[in-house]
């Protein structure tokens, strides 16, 4: 589950603004870096501070309240939609699609906008951030249709990791499921996910990906969830995928 409490000299402000739910701990330096968050009534200029519980926090004018309970919920992504609050091409984003009356959440990382399949998310920015982080392991795994033939030996080869144009990516498992005439069905499993990841990796190997599902992050699948449902994960539930 999310970290402990801080030590009694108080919480940092990142982390104040990420386990209410406002933003991830990066995304609160930037604010900061923008003028836009203050404690008492003080414009912060720096993310170096920390806050006791009888702090009143404001971000843009509103005031933070204190940190709800870590949810988290399982959203089967539709094709043609970005995974992000504000999109500066003006483009549809996951946010909008949502039902009403959830709390602000942010996701568990993202998916690119042709790209489809389970979405985590989460009320809780340092939760979201922990699940994020490589050194947990969590394995992604995702299904591609691509264009192109291909074959197991040469899937293999990712196993031991690949670098394309100076960018290091880690072992990949990847298992042809069959090839239809000109396109090819691929499952892969890994543990980075790094930004357009597995379309970068398969087209160094010649293949030009057209559907990209993403059917499991770490303990959490997809299932038979339909695309643009939500559902929420039971605290218990969370509580036990979680607990090592």
């Amino acid at each position: 589950m999310p970290e402990g409490p801080e030590p009694a000299d108080g919480e940092r402000i990142a982390k104040v603004l990420a386990r209410a739910g406002v933003c991830s701990r990066r995304d609160a330096e930037r604010l900061i870096a923008e003028g836009r968050v203050s404690v008492n009534a003080h414009i912060l200029t720096t993310p170096a501070i920390k806050v006791q519980p009888h702090d009143v926090v404001h971000v843009d004018g509103r005031m933070v309240a204190g940190a709800e309970p870590a949810r988290m919920w399982r959203y089967h992504k539709p094709s043609g939609l970005v995974t992000t609050h504000k999109d500066p091409k003006g483009r549809p984003n996951v946010f909008e699609h949502l039902p009403e009356g959830l709390p602000r959440v942010i996701s568990v990382g993202r998916l690119d906008l042709t790209s489809e399949g389970l979405l985590l998310l989460t009320n809780d920015g340092a939760l979201a951030r922990r699940l994020e982080l490589p050194e947990n392991g969590w394995v992604r795994r995702y299904r591609a249709r691509a264009h192109g033939a291909i074959t197991q030996a040469a899937l293999d080869g990712l196993a031991e990791g690949v670098t394309i144009a100076g960018v290091r990516y880690g072992p990949i498992q990847a298992q042809l499921e069959r090839q239809v005439r000109s396109n090819a069905w691929v499952s892969l499993a890994l543990s980075e996910g790094k930004n357009r990841e597995v379309r970068r990796v398969l087209e160094h190997l010649g293949l030009t990906v057209n559907r990209l599902i993403r059917v499991a992050y770490g303990p959490f699948q997809l299932g038979l969830l339909k695309p643009g449902t939500i559902e929420e994960i039971s605290r218990k539930s969370l509580r036990a995928l979680l607990t090592p």
